[in-house]
């Protein structure tokens, strides 16, 4: 256990995601107002992490051997060559795990963020998001988590290129309806199709290419068709119950804008133009009616991705 009463000496706040916004599988993503922090009380000798872990996964994520904040860290010093001081880490977790809200992003983010820090290296944007994106393998988690706001991604395996778009208004709120079931990205994958038929990759090309278009130019009113999707969607709402009720019926009610899978699921995402109550608590009695707890989080698009202060 570390000392809590003393400032640390670096502090990370992280935002959640929501990715795979819709059409755009693996390649849009947005940042979400709701944070992970990741506090460094101590810089220890090479090889000896202790990790504390507060909130989310406390029983799960205390072991620094297998903590993914560690793995990222040690993964971005062995990409750069460069010599990883222990660490004394304390991990304050809000954000739900295995729920489709970037919580693992936070943590490949922070490991690459504190690996920088450390190092003194001061490493550029374009080099951080692509030792991130290395590690997550796909960009539209990551990048908008260390950018903030929504983002365009593309990723070859080696090279990746990415625009921010414009904020959400300020009267958009976007709520996240989170049901107490896991959903492993591993079975998320799985679920999907080899092959495409010719016919749905031309939907989700033009669905996809609009979202964008709409969200540059501050379309709202089509977001809907924009986040119509036959990739994923179709395949991963079979995974959870209650995910295709949400997906065919809450986005006629009055202000939602439109509605996803948010990552992989099962959180669900709409965004609300006005009071969003009506429309939580339709997303979350959904869920009941397939016997399925869940809670909801009113949140907001965040411009701003992850932030760091130093004592260093």
């Amino acid at each position: 256990m570390t000392e809590r009463g003393k400032e640390p000496l670096l502090s990370l706040r992280v935002p959640a995601t929501s990715a795979n916004l819709g059409s755009g599988f693996d390649t849009l993503g947005m940042a979400l107002s709701l944070y992970n922090v990741f506090n460094v009380r101590e810089l220890l000798p090479e090889g000896r992490f202790t990790c504390d872990v507060i909130g989310e996964g406390a029983y799960e994520l205390s072991d620094a051997g297998s903590n993914m904040v560690v793995e990222s860290y040690l993964r971005a010093c062995a990409e750069w060559g460069v010599s990883p001081r222990g660490l004394a880490l304390e991990c304050h977790n809000v954000i739900p795990l295995c729920r489709g809200l970037g919580s693992s992003s936070t943590a490949v983010v922070a490991g690459v963020v504190l690996a920088d820090a450390v190092s003194g290296r001061r490493t550029d944007e374009a080099e951080l998001l692509r030792v991130m994106t290395l590690i997550e393998g796909h960009p539209d988690n990551v990048v908008p988590c260390c950018l903030g706001g929504m983002t365009v991604c593309c990723w070859d395996g080696e090279n990746l290129r990415y625009v921010k778009l414009p904020p959400l208004p300020d009267d958009m709120h976007v709520v996240a309806a989170v049901p107490d079931v896991r959903v492993r990205t591993h079975d998320a994958r799985q679920v999907l199709p080899e092959l495409v038929r010719f016919g749905d990759a031309v939907f989700n090309l033009g669905r996809a290419s609009l979202l964008c278009a709409a969200w540059a130019t501050g379309r709202w009113d089509l977001l809907s068709w924009g986040m119509d999707d036959r990739l994923h969607q179709p395949y991963r709402s079979s995974l959870f119950p209650g995910g295709r009720d949400i997906l065919d019926h809450i986005r006629g009610l009055p202000g939602c804008v439109a509605v996803a899978i948010s990552g992989s699921g099962p959180t669900m995402v709409a965004l609300v133009r006005g009071a969003p109550g009506t429309v939580a608590s339709a997303m979350c009695r959904t869920f009941s009616e397939h016997d399925v707890p869940s809670q909801f989080f009113v949140l907001r698009g965040s411009s701003v991705g992850t932030t760091i202060e130093s004592r260093l």
